[in-house]
């Protein structure tokens, strides 16, 4: 589903990415790990064509985000850590707005707001106005929107930073269903509690450069992933 083979990318003379290659199929949930600065942020914006990158490749379900970014995107969703909404429009006409962007027909817009909108919780509150939303509220109407073309991957950054547990609890369930379905999710996190229980694979990041990578079982060992992280840290 997403292939990411030997990607560089940098920012003047520093390197924030420093050849990276992973591989991520359908139905997996694939944790991205590594402290603030580590590249996590600026390998998901590559993927889903908003920043260039000066070498390597990155295939969205066997198609190029350089040589074919609406392709790519028609395939994806980005939900980024801090959403960045319309925030004059309520968030139902939100939805709309991203469902006739992505050509999704009336019924099928309705049916989907509908049914996440009632897993999150967010039924009634779709009638606000987002600048009303709190951050919870509004990561609630971008995964929505996120979902409301039945996207093959989605990427998350940092998706579980400022939910309340029912929150959390709601988005793991919606992650779980996607992959159950088909799909996959390659998302960043800190929260190791999290990453260790929900994802299939987890690859673990620092200073731009890949650490380790692999099934939660062969990173993790006969130890947890706090502990191997933390080990990481200190040796690399």
């Amino acid at each position: 589903m997403l292939r990411i083979e030997h990607f560089t990318k940098t920012y003047g003379e520093k390197k924030a990415v420093d050849d990276l290659s992973l591989h991520i199929a359908p139905g997996e949930i694939f944790g991205f790990i590594g402290h603030n600065g580590a590249g996590k942020t600026t390998t998901l914006k590559a993927c889903c064509g908003i920043l260039r990158f000066d070498r390597g490749e990155i295939l969205i379900d066997g198609k190029s985000i350089q040589t074919d970014p609406i392709g790519c995107k028609r395939e994806l969703a980005y939900v980024p850590d801090n959403p960045d909404l319309y925030e004059f429009l309520t968030g139902i006409q939100y939805l709309n707005f991203v469902a006739d962007i992505y050509g999704v027909s009336g019924q099928d817009r309705k049916e989907r707001i509908r049914h996440y909108g009632e897993l999150l919780g967010m039924t009634d509150d779709l009638t606000l106005p987002i600048s009303d939303c709190s951050h919870g509220m509004k990561q609630k109407v971008a995964l929505i929107g996120a979902l409301i073309h039945k996207p093959k991957l989605i990427l998350m950054d940092e998706p579980f930073v400022g939910l309340d547990p029912v929150a959390s609890h709601q988005l793991k369930q919606v992650m779980t269903k996607h992959c159950q379905e088909g799909g996959a999710i390659f998302f960043s996190t800190h929260v190791l509690e999290v990453a260790e229980k929900l994802c299939h694979k987890v690859a673990i990041i620092k200073g731009g450069r890949l650490v380790t990578s692999g099934t939660m079982e062969e990173v993790r060992g006969d130890t947890s992933l706090e502990q191997v992280f933390l080990e990481l840290e200190e040796r690399v």
